[in-house]
């Protein structure tokens, strides 16, 4: 019998575990996507186009909150959960409802949706949203860069508008992004590594993407997303780890599943967290997955005029990822702040305007920081209007784009900025090369 199957996504891992694992099987038919985490991405459907010969009239697309009616309605036999960083408890939570209404629950494999490639890969990856994949990434490109190889690095899907025009996005001059019409939060990811003059790839369709990424490539990195495991099987596996977070690597799906994977663990922040903290990360580690090389890294802040910072109402505009569903509640910004002298960090809640404020009900955990939402022209909008309305001498910027780009500003502003650092010996350059050296891939 042919198994009915909705697919618990939130406009990323959802299309490609569909692609890879449910299209052309006949074992299969899926009825619905549900989408989470990521603001106005359901109410669309997945195009036909995409779909299949097997849906001819592509797949809908409904909020998580229906999930129970659906499975009721449609008579489903399986749910399929396809996103990251989540709650173990959430997730178990998720799986009861399925269960209550009469359907399996799954979680498939990362061996069955990694894709093999022609070209080596490494993947960065993480155990968290917000430990430093991006700045890892940036420095693992220059790493292979000085060894005269041509890089690509293909990131995690963001497809957040019309998914047949997003099928495959290709990214090397800033035209680019505003004819992919790209979201604030896919410029964080594509703008910096296009800065340094790497070809970005994305979209939906990561078959067709990896057949256009390593036509051009020595070496394909993998620009992991929130905590997901890799769309290509890597050759080398870099996890990231938060130790401001620590324990969370054992507690969120599937970022454990990185770290038991990783081939090497890179412990960030360490400039930052306290030295226990650093060992209770490290002691995880060693217990759960001791063939794992660890590194240990720093994230220092960069900010360009740091002067400008002393004495001033400053208000901190932070990564709106990390402080969403990432759960940090603060980032790069509010530390230049407190680091720098300002004589106060000022509170934009009583300034947010329609979905910024419906962020912070949804999030309540963000504190006197400002999440750089902009997931639409509405939400930045949004955002824009907050922050000329609130009270400050200064703005900091601590996202990866210069965000005064895309932003009409009424007040001054800075950019702050993470970069990769190593701390201490062995050096991700020399542990990583090792590691590619051993596989044959330099």
């Amino acid at each position: 019998m042919v198994e009915k199957v909705i697919i618990m996504g939130a406009a990323g891992r959802d299309f490609h575990n569909f692609n890879v694992y449910f299209k052309d099987n006949p074992r299969y038919r899926v009825v619905a996507f549900t989408a989470a985490q990521i603001p106005d991405i359901a109410q669309r459907s997945y195009p036909a186009a995409l779909a299949g010969e097997l849906y001819p009239d592509g797949i809908p697309i409904f909020p998580e909150a229906m999930l129970a009616g659906l499975i009721t309605e449609h008579r489903v036999d399986l749910v399929a959960f396809s996103y990251s960083d989540v709650p173990y408890v959430e997730v178990m939570h998720k799986a009861s409802i399925a269960m209550a209404h009469g359907a399996d629950f799954i979680m498939i494999a990362a061996s069955y949706t990694m894709l093999r490639a022609d070209r080596p890969v490494v993947a960065v990856c993480a155990v968290r949203t917000g430990c430093g994949k991006s700045q890892t990434t940036r420095r693992v490109c220059t790493i292979l860069h000085g060894l005269g190889k041509k890089v690509v690095v293909v990131r995690h899907p963001m497809p957040y508008g019309d998914l047949l025009a997003q099928e495959v996005q290709r990214f090397s001059i800033y035209s680019d992004f505003s004819r992919h019409r790209c979201t604030i939060e896919e410029r964080e990811e594509y703008e910096p590594l296009v800065d340094q003059g790497v070809v970005v790839y994305a979209g939906v369709d990561y078959r067709k993407i990896l057949d256009a990424a390593q036509a051009e490539a020595d070496i394909i990195v993998w620009d992991g997303g929130n905590n997901d495991t890799p769309f290509y099987r890597p050759d080398v596996h870099i996890c990231l780890f938060d130790p401001h977070r620590p324990g969370h690597e054992l507690l969120y799906y599937p970022g454990e599943t990185n770290m038991r994977m990783a081939s090497i663990a890179v412990i960030n922040k360490v400039d930052s967290a306290h030295s226990s903290q650093v060992e209770q990360v490290r002691g995880t580690i060693e217990t759960h997955n001791p063939a794992a090389r660890i590194v240990l890294a720093a994230s220092p802040v960069l900010v360009s005029e740091p002067e400008r910072i002393r004495g001033s109402r400053v208000l901190v505009v932070e990564d709106g990822p990390t402080l969403t569903h990432g759960e940090m509640p603060f980032g790069a910004g509010s530390i230049a702040a407190r680091a720098f002298g300002a004589s106060e960090i000022v509170d934009p809640r009583p300034y947010a305007t329609g979905s910024i404020r419906s962020t912070y009900h949804a999030y309540p955990h963000i504190g006197i920081v400002l999440p750089a939402m902009g997931y639409s022209a509405g939400q930045i909008a949004d955002l824009e209007q907050t922050i000329n309305a609130s009270e400050c001498d200064l703005v900091l910027f601590a996202t990866p784009i210069q965000l005064t780009r895309i932003l009409s500003i009424n007040k001054p502003t800075i950019r702050v900025r993470y970069e990769y650092e190593d701390h201490g010996s062995p050096l991700l350059q020399e542990v990583l090369l090792d590691e590619l050296q051993k596989r044959g891939c330099i």
